[in-house]
């Protein structure tokens, strides 16, 4: 449920339940008086009251077409008597400051009482004889143009505060309802909402403080589960980036650290061949030569493994854009093993092509960035090959989903445990791999290419037998 639904249904709840409660109060209040108390303040009695004026605007009438010898007329007061015998009321009739006419049993102190609430114009009911009654008062013209009023007396009951009792007990009852309810009704819309929302501001301090593990959990109305569903995402990412600006650290760290260590071997030995040279050890052409060629190729070397460093920098973050091209499979791996054939020949090995594709021809590759990949496997086999004879065997597959290239050759292989710390930047864990030249950073590379092919790259070992590198690439 959203805020703005439950905030109309609860703004109902709260003026419809008061409603209901003053109603049931209402109506066990008339029940009880009616059946317990004998008092009455229903439709019957509302129809009672009702008939009674009807009578009284009646007499009223028939009084102001009469006249004083009427009024005193024995017929005429027993007429009055007789309607007001029908009402069970008492009236007096008042000419020019003179009472004409008054009730037989109201006594001179509750006449005087009346008249003087009449002038007074008071609604307080007088007690006449165990009895209240309610005054009314009507001005009227009799036939000689003079004026005057009548004064009816309508019985209202023995206790004349019932009503307004009943009145207070109505009111009492709705507006303690409505107190109950109101209360009610907030606690139950801050538990909905409020609670939720500290709850947010309890994990929002916790992140402010530094705890980004604290789960917000998603509670309350759609918008504040939205709510909470955002900053939880928001904590995700924040701790996704924070772990990896720390990630990014250490790897810089490593990178200054490990590039420093590899850099340091070849700048050594390019200062002792130049310190050589300028103490005038190489005094014969033959060894000048010797040692310019030995720095030549220690430079090379250095500018090799700066130059992968800031190519896996840039693939680290992202800074290398791909060109992707539909690319024929078979003619590009046979341009990669002929282009790869004579530096391989130079070091006694053999590379062959082996295609054992069915159906697919092409595959969506950046021709540069992946040849990269491939001339770096090759050279990483021809680097640790072990055997006289070397072999090196590119086979080319494929799955329902994916073209595998698996590059096999028959060197000295790694231990199974070590299979994927390969694609470390700098991993040189045996002895053949620590002495071997080189960045350390060719088959890092070759990773970081592949994936951003969005393909995988792994290595299986084949002991004392070689090593084969497996890439796989989606199909097109």
């Amino acid at each position: 449920m959203d805020i703005k639904r439950r905030l109309i249904i609860y703004n109902t709840l709260t003026i419809i339940i008061p409603l209901i409660i003053t109603a049931i109060t209402a109506f066990i209040l008339t029940f009880v008086s009616s059946e317990f108390l004998g008092k009455t303040i229903g439709y019957n009695n509302f129809k009672k009251v009702t008939f009674i004026n009807s009578e009284l605007l009646n007499m009223t009438k028939d009084i102001a077409k009469s006249d004083n010898k009427s009024i005193e007329d024995e017929h005429f007061k027993s007429y009055l008597e007789s309607k007001l015998a029908i009402t069970q009321g008492k009236i007096i009739i008042n000419k020019n400051g003179i009472v004409l006419y008054s009730s037989k049993d109201i006594n001179n102190i509750s006449l005087e009482n009346t008249l003087q609430q009449s002038r007074d114009k008071s609604r307080d009911p007088i007690f006449i004889n165990d009895t209240y009654y309610s005054i009314s008062s009507f001005p009227i013209e009799f036939k000689d143009k003079s004026t005057g009023n009548v004064i009816f007396l309508t019985p209202i009951g023995k206790d004349s505060g019932f009503f307004k009792r009943f009145i207070i007990y109505v009111l009492i009852a709705f507006f303690a309802s409505y107190t109950l309810v109101s209360i009610i009704v907030s606690y139950a819309l801050s538990k909905k909402i409020l609670l939720p929302i500290s709850l947010l501001k309890k994990a929002a301090d916790e992140i402010k403080n530094g705890n980004l593990d604290s789960e917000i959990v998603e509670s309350g109305d759609k918008e504040i589960r939205e709510l909470c569903s955002n900053f939880e995402e928001m904590r995700i990412k924040l701790k996704d980036s924070i772990h990896m600006k720390t990630k990014y650290d250490d790897n810089r760290k490593m990178l200054v650290s490990s590039i420093s260590h590899d850099l340091k071997t070849p700048l050594t030995s390019i200062e002792g061949y130049v310190q050589g040279i300028l103490d005038g050890v190489a005094n014969s052409p033959e060894k000048l030569e010797h040692y310019l060629k030995t720095i030549n190729v220690k430079t090379k070397q250095m500018d090799s493994m700066i130059n992968d460093l800031l190519l896996y920098s840039k693939l680290d973050l992202g800074q290398i854009p791909f060109n992707f091209e539909k690319t024929d499979i078979d003619e590009y791996f046979s341009y990669c093993v002929e282009e790869s054939y004579v530096i391989l020949k130079h070091s006694n090995i053999d590379i062959k092509l082996e295609n054992h594709l069915d159906n697919s021809k092409y595959f969506l590759i950046d021709r540069e960035r992946f040849r990269r990949v491939i001339l770096n496997i090759l050279d990483n086999s021809r680097k640790y090959m072990n055997k006289d004879r070397g072999e090196i065997t590119i086979f080319i597959r494929e799955n329902n989903l994916s073209i595998i290239i698996e590059i096999r050759d028959n060197g000295s292989g790694i231990d199974e445990e070590n299979t994927n710390k390969i694609f470390d930047r700098f991993y040189r864990s045996d002895s053949a791999r620590s002495n071997a030249k080189g960045s350390g950073l060719g088959l890092a590379i070759a990773k970081q290419i592949v994936e951003g092919h969005k393909g995988k790259i792994w290595a299986n070992s084949h002991k004392d037998q070689g090593t084969s590198i497996i890439i796989s690439l989606a199909k097109i």
